[in-house]
């Protein structure tokens, strides 16, 4: 790895506390500010003058607490991570056939959601279900802001409805697991060559069905860590090598960020952030059209829309609440 390599990492942290220095710049100027002005009134023998001080130290004193609020919020809302593009995998659970096309209305529900907010989407690997939808979907999502909004996905997803299949008209409950895994920078993961043990294969479609008679699925095992990501998307073996690496990064940086999160006992009590996979997080009920999120009890009746991608009236109070807990764990 060159020197340059080695700096891209700090870089990014300088850019990340450049904001939070700047910031904190203006409060100290505004400090200092109230301070004189407050010293000088106590001095001052000279009523127009006192007046004036007085007029400061109105106008500065709200300008100070906003700061000091700002100042808050971005060492709770900005934590380096939020800029970054993420790999969003989407997993049927429990149901067998109707999570796997549940699994498919999510994809189509993020599919919506990115293109509303001008973003983009490559899929990385999949493997379609037997009656459509997904076993198993990995996609990349670029952008402004991607993990910042798409992190409050990881977790479970339960569905409630009747099948098309069902004659008798019963409600089926089905699961899926949503994980969002922010990006990471080929610098910032260490995977060494001899960790590896790289498998090829031919890759296969639906019912076994042929879709490359050459060997150019590949299979990463990263032995340290008993990690293993396969992709056979692509045709091209380098291809496939490429995207498979990129999720083994960011299942790897993903690791390392939670260790981070949970040698912090400050943040332990609030678990919104931490993308735990098995915690149920949301329950979509078709014959109400009720949307719920079971972290902030927020119940919406709009799923139709919420399927169309409208995420944002779901998103906004999670972020709201994560920011107030970090806020309330700083202020203590």
């Amino acid at each position: 790895m060159s020197d340059q390599q080695r700096l891209i990492p700090l870089l990014k942290e300088r850019g990340g506390l450049e904001s939070r220095v700047a910031k904190f710049r203006v409060y100290q100027d505004l400090k200092k500010e109230l301070d004189y002005s407050r010293s000088e009134l106590e001095s001052s023998t000279d009523e127009e003058m006192s007046e004036l001080l007085q007029e400061e130290i109105v106008r500065v004193e709200p300008a100070l607490d906003s700061c000091l609020e700002e100042l808050r919020e971005l060492f709770v809302t900005d934590d380096g991570m939020s800029s970054r593009n993420a790999i969003v995998e989407i997993r049927a659970g429990t149901g067998g056939d109707e999570a796997a096309l549940f699994a498919g209305d999510l994809y189509r529900m993020y599919e919506l959601f990115v293109q509303s907010k001008g973003w983009k989407m490559e899929t990385l690997e999949g493997h379609a279900g037997a009656m459509g939808g997904f076993k198993e979907l990995i996609v990349e999502v670029k952008g402004r802001d991607v993990f910042k909004y798409l992190r409050y996905e990881s977790g479970g997803h339960r569905v409630q409805r009747v099948p098309e299949t069902e004659t008798q008209g019963r409600i089926h409950t089905s699961a899926a697991t949503v994980a969002v895994l922010p990006e990471a920078d080929a610098v910032e993961v260490d995977i060494r060559e001899q960790d590896l043990r790289i498998d090829t294969y031919r890759s296969s479609g639906p019912g076994g069905q042929s879709v490359n008679k050459t060997s150019s699925a590949i299979r990463i095992t990263h032995e340290p860590t008993g990690l293993v990501v396969s992709c056979q998307d692509e045709k091209s073996q380098h291809k496939n090598r490429a995207k498979a690496l990129k999720i083994l990064s960011s299942r790897l940086y993903e690791l390392e960020m939670q260790k981070k999160h949970d040698e912090r006992s400050s943040e332990r009590r609030s678990q919104i952030g931490s993308g735990d996979r098995s915690q149920r997080i949301r329950t979509y009920n078709f014959p109400q059209n009720r949307m719920t999120d079971h972290r902030i009890n927020l119940t919406l009746y709009s799923l139709e829309k919420i399927l169309q991608g409208e995420l944002d009236g779901v998103i906004q109070p999670l972020m709201e609440y994560d920011k107030e807990q970090k806020l309330q764990d700083l202020g203590e």
